[in-house]
Formats: structure tokens, sequence, C-alpha cells
């Protein structure tokens, strides 16, 4: 069997996440990692697989059936994904959602350019719970939808933080508003602000003489991240950091309550607990990838977006297998 041959862009959390998945999905190998830092500096967990600069990706062209890009949203994403989806095929984890249809749009136009396949927006959200939201509003178009993230560790948000003049480290919990989770469990659909569901709470490491109130300023003021939420800056040491805040933990909630009928009251409700938001995203993508690879060789060229994918293309089993056995 001849595997899909997958190549890892960005060696943070998720590069890592990514490599360890690929162990589990016999169909694949990882067949090198891309990494802006110096590539004698990486140690692997899978020793014998290489490690190359990304500024020489594009001579590896054609050696690559699908790159995963594992950069950051807030900077690494928007410049990345467009470039790469011109030369590979491509998968990506990109999560502001504000920002959705300019970024397809880019990698769009990048891809067809490209004959090229790129798969945007994979993760858990957008991903995962974006099909549960579509679910529950085409099942029960008279409803309302509520999404709720957490308690858990963002790493896009985290990554926005560390990305702040003065900041030296940082992480931010979502924390989502009991009382709003009741409301809807109650089937009593309420109408609830941004700022109503959710709260942010972030814990940061200053660099020497850096200012507390203008770095404070800086985090919840910020656009599609801090400035719809009440946020709590919390400043911490270093190593407080490292032995409070290291796990990353996630999780969340999608309720669609809606009526059907004469009137009787439906509620779905689909949730995660992960353990580790980085390698559970790492997984999502991984799969992705399989459905990303099967769909360009059938000529399905450009952007995409999981509303795009036929679930069984994420299998590695046959359509036959998947009615025999999970239909």
């Amino acid at each position: 069997m001849k595997k899909i041959r997958i190549g890892i862009a960005g060696y943070g959390n998720l590069g890592r996440g990514v490599e360890m998945a690929l162990a589990h999905h016999p169909d694949m190998e990882l067949v090198g990692v891309f990494t802006r830092r110096s590539p004698e500096t990486l140690r692997l967990t899978t020793a014998a697989v290489p490690v190359y600069s990304i500024a020489e990706i594009e001579r590896f062209r054609g050696a690559i059936d699908v790159l995963i890009l594992c950069g950051g949203s807030k900077s690494d994403l928007p410049e990345q994904g467009p470039s790469l989806a011109a030369w590979f095929n491509t998968v990506d984890s990109f999560d502001t959602h504000a920002r959705i249809p300019a970024y397809f749009a880019a990698v769009d136009a990048a891809a067809q350019s490209g004959g090229n396949t790129a798969l945007i927006a994979v993760g858990w959200d957008p991903g995962l719970f974006s099909l549960n939201r579509l679910y529950g509003e085409a099942i029960l178009p008279a409803g309302a939808t509520y999404t709720f993230w957490g308690k858990g560790l963002s790493q896009g948000h985290s990554d926005a933080i560390r990305r702040v003049p003065g900041v030296k480290g940082g992480v931010q919990y979502t924390l989502p508003v009991p009382s709003a989770i009741d409301q809807v469990r109650s089937g009593t659909m309420p109408t609830l602000s941004t700022r109503d569901k959710h709260t942010r709470d972030c814990y940061v490491v200053l660099e020497e003489g850096a200012d507390p109130a203008a770095v404070e300023q800086a985090i919840v003021t910020m656009p599609d991240y801090f400035a719809d939420y009440d946020t709590m800056v919390n400043f911490i040491s270093e190593d407080e950091l490292k032995a409070k805040h290291a796990a990353m933990p996630h999780g969340g909630f999608v309720i669609r309550s809606g009526m059907t009928g004469s009137g009787n009251q439906e509620v779905v409700e689909y949730s995660l607990r992960l353990d580790s938001n980085p390698e559970f995203t790492a997984s999502v993508l991984v799969a992705y990838a399989r459905a990303t690879w099967r769909l360009n060789q059938a000529g399905e060229i450009g952007a995409r977006s999981v509303f795009d994918v036929a679930p069984g293309l994420l299998s590695p089993k046959t359509p036959a297998q998947l009615r025999e056995e999970l239909l």
C-alpha cells in the first residue's frame, strides 16, 4: 500500500502533536519537518525523520502529498497559508473566526494557481464544532445554537498574548459562565451576548522593564480575541507559569435548542473534554489530511472547509467497511 506522505510545517506544541498522531495511522508516513529555527536544534520523537529549514521547502514539491501547517493563526498562517498552498496540498487550523472568509479567499486563489487542495480551519472549533452547529441548524431550523468553550487553555489566544510587546510568556484560559449554560440547557433559548457566555483569564510573564498597565491594555482591547469579553490579566513569575500552567486542557459544548411539530422542545448537545488541546487538534488535522489527499486525487482543486468533506473521507476504512461496521 502506498502511504500518504506527510510534511509538518512548524514544530511547536501542535507540530509535535501531529508527529505523535501520525504514529496511529499506518496509511501515512512523516517524511520531514520544516522549521524557522535551526534544524539541528530540534529533537523529534521519531528520530529517523529529517528536519529542514522552511526556507528550502519549495524543493520538496512532489515529495510531499499533504503539508500540515502548524503555525499560529494571528501572524503565521495568514502569510504561510496562501504561500504554501501554491506549492502543496495543505491542511491548517486557522481559528480566527471573523477572518475566515478573507483567509479562505487568499488560500483558494493560491491553491487554484498551483493545482492543489487546501483544507482550512480544521480542528475542533472551527472544525468539529462547526459541523455540529450546521447539523443542529439543518435539523432544528426553528431554534437557536449556542457554543461554549472551556474551561481550558486556548492555543490561539495564548499565542496572541505572547506576541504583545513586553510579554515574555503567557497563557489564556477560556471560562464558560455556568449560569448561561444552565439557561441554554433548560431549552428556553435565551438571548446571550458574547460577554454573557464567557470570561477570559490571562496569566502573563513580563519582559524586564515592561509596563504592566500598557501590556494589560493591549491585551484587553485586542480585537477578535479579548475586546468583546470580560478579561482578567494576572501577572506571574516565569517559575509559576512553568509549574502551574504547562498542561493544555480544554473542551466545550455546542448546544442546539429548538422546536418540532406542534411545540415539542428538543435539545441536542455535543461536548468535548480534552487533556491536551494541541494533541487533539493535531489528531483532527491528521484525519483531515487523509481527506485532503483523497479530494486532490479526485480533482478537487482550491480551498475547502470541513463543510465540503464527506465524513467517509476521514477514515482509512473502505465505504463497504464503514457501512458494515458503523452505519
